[in-house]
């Protein structure tokens, strides 16, 4: 671990990292201050409390929800913000899967017509670090702000479910371009563990405080031992999402290579279909001998049917 002890900071981008400098009451106000840099004025936090209930989804996602937290807002309103850190597939379907369920677990188990479904306002913050955004069509935003509004004119149609993804593989502003404290706080989620001081870009009481919280040499031997850990399972998740994206775009490449000839053979629309199915039962295969994703994750990432993977899979079997 020679390259850790030279850096001076952490990265508080691990799930440790990120735990120890927003994760405690006497910290709140970090978390605080960058949640409402998150909600640009939308929102703004005056308080929040951390729930014990820090894994609301199913047991294999165990370790991907950083906080569950009640937030109380300057006016007195009261809502829930989940954060969250995940680079699994059908992704948006996950975040979608916690908010119903953050929403359903209000429900009072009696007296329903007394509650009326006064259902608290939930928001999920991904914080996505080292992946991106799913189908985004090569847009480079750093910040994804969604919610519920009408397809036709963009009018919102329900303001109290939103959804806030940070993908700062795409944040690529210097220090002497930081505008905001919102620039701010993903340049220091970023680099934080590069840096060697708080510059003058940085000079604020907020950020001083991080700064001082975050220095590896004052983290107690123990602290060291489960921060080490931390970065280490950063560093092999990284790694396995490299060689899986390097694998994927491979056979990607295959198939579409593949289509290509076929379709010249044929010189017909249907040849280039057929070199093209081809081409994409070849990616499934490489990716169902992998035996790390499910059908429907397949399915996904080779932009197929769930019943174009099932059929490839029996055929398969039967090879056997």
């Amino acid at each position: 671990m020679s390259e850790l002890r030279q850096s001076k900071y952490i990265d508080i981008t691990t799930d440790y990292g990120f735990k120890k400098v927003f994760g405690s009451d006497t910290n709140k106000d970090l978390l605080i201050a960058f949640l409402n840099e998150l909600f640009r004025g939308r929102k703004v936090i005056a308080d929040l409390y951390y729930n014990k209930n820090e894994h609301v989804g199913d047991a294999e996602d165990i370790g991907t929800v950083i906080f569950d937290l009640t937030c109380t807002a300057d006016n007195g309103e009261h809502f829930i913000i989940e954060v969250q850190r995940t680079a699994q597939v059908n992704l948006k379907k996950r975040m979608l899967y916690y908010s119903s369920k953050l929403i359903a677990d209000q429900a009072p188990k009696g007296n329903r017509r007394a509650w009326n479904y006064a259902i608290s306002e939930v928001y999920i913050i991904v914080l996505m670090d080292g992946f991106r955004m799913p189908d985004s069509g090569g847009r480079q935003y750093f910040l994804h702000d969604i919610c519920l509004c009408y397809r036709d004119h963009g009018k919102i149609f329900y303001e109290d479910l939103g959804f806030i993804y940070v993908e700062l593989v795409n944040f690529v502003k210097a220090e002497a371009e930081l505008v905001n404290d919102l620039d701010r706080w993903l340049f220091i989620l970023k680099n934080m563990s590069l840096l060697k001081g708080l510059s003058k870009y940085l000079r604020k009481p907020i950020f001083e405080k991080l700064f001082q919280l975050a220095e590896y040499s004052k983290l107690k031997p123990e602290e060291r031992e489960m921060y080490n850990v931390s970065l280490r399972n950063k560093w092999d998740a990284e790694s396995i999402r490299s060689s899986q994206e390097e694998l994927l775009k491979q056979a990607r490449e295959k198939a579409m290579a593949e289509g290509k000839v076929q379709g010249k053979a044929e010189g017909k629309a249907e040849g280039k279909a057929e070199g093209r199915a081809e081409g994409k039962a070849e990616v499934i295969k490489k990716l169902l001998c992998l035996n790390k994703f499910s059908i429907s994750d397949i399915a996904e990432l080779a932009n197929v049917t769930v019943e174009f993977v099932e059929q490839v899979e029996a055929e398969m079997a039967k090879d056997k």
